[in-house]
């Protein structure tokens, strides 16, 4: 299914821009990047049935960021591209919302828990997707609504943070917004430009999913 528009993003509800769920990740090498979200991953990942999308800005960033997190046995993998036909695309989706449905359901019993590694039941899901493959919320797709969505490239313009916010994250979720050493003025830019303060993760991030 090629996607070649991107949606004009309305303004998100406040409730997605609560100041305490948006956090950064400082990475201090670009190089480091992709080692530096395994291990990000293999940490959220124990957490049963949790529903993470992570946004890439090209599909060479989507390719290289499947082919480094597949190897995970807790993460269910997916992604969202224009190769996509259009039920291979509405399958995704609505297998995710199966996840975030099954997340809801069962938080309250699930808070501390760990999977076991390899459970195809308990797996945390997560869809990789480019800008231009977004839910198109405008068109009628629902939002993927997932409890955490991982700024993998940082968007250098409001518009495209809110889009992503406002397509892909629950309500009640956690952004993390990985950030590469010059990328701090980018960071700081977006800050002041949403009205937002964006704060360091928190060491045991786990524990505020």
């Amino acid at each position: 299914m090629a996607i070649d528009s991107i949606e004009v993003a309305s303004s998100p509800s406040h409730s997605h821009f609560n100041q305490s769920r948006h956090f950064y990740l400082a990475v201090d090498r670009l190089q480091f990047k992709t080692e530096t979200l395994v291990d990000l991953l293999g940490v959220l990942g124990r957490r049963p049935s949790l529903p993470i999308v992570l946004c890439c800005s090209t599909r060479d960033e989507l390719d290289s960021v499947c082919r480094a997190v597949s190897a995970l046995q807790n993460i269910s993998l997916a992604s969202l591209h224009s190769d996509l036909a259009e039920s291979e695309r509405m399958l995704i989706l609505e297998k995710f919302h199966q996840v975030t449905v099954e997340w809801d359901r069962n938080f309250s019993s699930q808070f501390g828990v760990e999977s076991e590694a390899g459970s195809e039941e308990h797996k945390s899901a997560m869809i990789v997707v480019t800008d231009a493959c977004l839910p198109l919320v405008a068109s009628g797709e629902s939002s993927a609504s997932a409890h955490l969505l991982i700024n993998y490239e940082l968007p250098t313009k409001k518009e495209a943070y809110f889009r992503r916010v406002s397509t892909c994250l629950a309500a009640d979720g956690i952004v993390i917004n990985m950030v590469v050493g010059g990328e701090v003025v980018t960071l700081k830019n977006l800050e002041e430009s949403i009205g937002l303060v964006i704060a360091e993760m928190p060491i045991q991030i786990s524990e505020v999913l």
